[in-house]
């Protein structure tokens, strides 16, 4: 597993070749080992393949062309990040499989929260954080590309509306079978991380 966490890549690249169901259960089940805050492992895991892949990619464009047209934009500052958008989009339409992973604890992205509640809501998604990881890991372990997926975030409410669940979309995670190997990028000196107080 050590290997794995050394190994792991963003993917971009993915062959048609399909993963089997019981090959992704056993990833996702990985992902609920992860700790979790008061033990509430706040996950749900919506895999997406198949005739389902239209249907996620057509409420993405819906989302991407009011975000990028209409006056109601929840990203208006990051339009710099557009281009990146659409090239995720690109990646999401490729992979055989992708894994929509819900906060099934959220109050609600625009919800309003006491402080409390906030650092409820900041748990719970630590914890799922923590079982994509795991999901990221297993899928190297097992010789399978993965690429955690934000970009979603630009077509939220179409996406979430058809995901039609409980709780609040936190990512996605593109899947298959990896036709790059890219190199590792640039790390961060563990010297300039690290801060010692003994």
């Amino acid at each position: 597993m050590l290997n794995a966490i050394e190994n792991r890549r963003s993917i971009r690249k993915f062959s048609d070749k399909e993963v089997p169901d019981s090959v992704i259960k056993e990833i996702i089940k990985s992902g609920t080992k992860a700790p979790s805050a008061k033990n509430r492992q706040p996950w749900k895991f919506i895999v997406v393949q198949g005739d389902s892949k239209q249907e996620m990619i057509s409420a993405f464009e819906e989302g991407f062309e009011r975000e990028t047209t209409s006056n109601y934009s929840l990203l208006p500052n990051s339009t710099i990040h557009i281009k990146g958008t659409k090239y995720s989009l690109e990646i999401m339409k490729d992979a055989p499989v992708t894994i929509f992973v819900i906060n099934t604890a959220s109050k609600g992205l625009f919800a309003e929260l006491s402080n409390e509640e906030r650092v409820y809501e900041f748990a719970n998604t630590q914890s799922v954080s923590a079982a994509i990881e795991n999901i990221l890991i297993e899928a190297t372990d097992r010789g399978l590309g993965t690429l955690w997926i934000c970009d979603i975030f630009f077509a939220y409410k179409e996406l979430h509306n058809w995901l039609n669940v409980e709780g609040e979309m936190v990512a996605a995670i593109s899947l298959g079978h990896p036709l790059e190997t890219p190199k590792q990028r640039p790390r961060k000196k563990i010297e300039d991380v690290i801060e010692w107080r003994k």
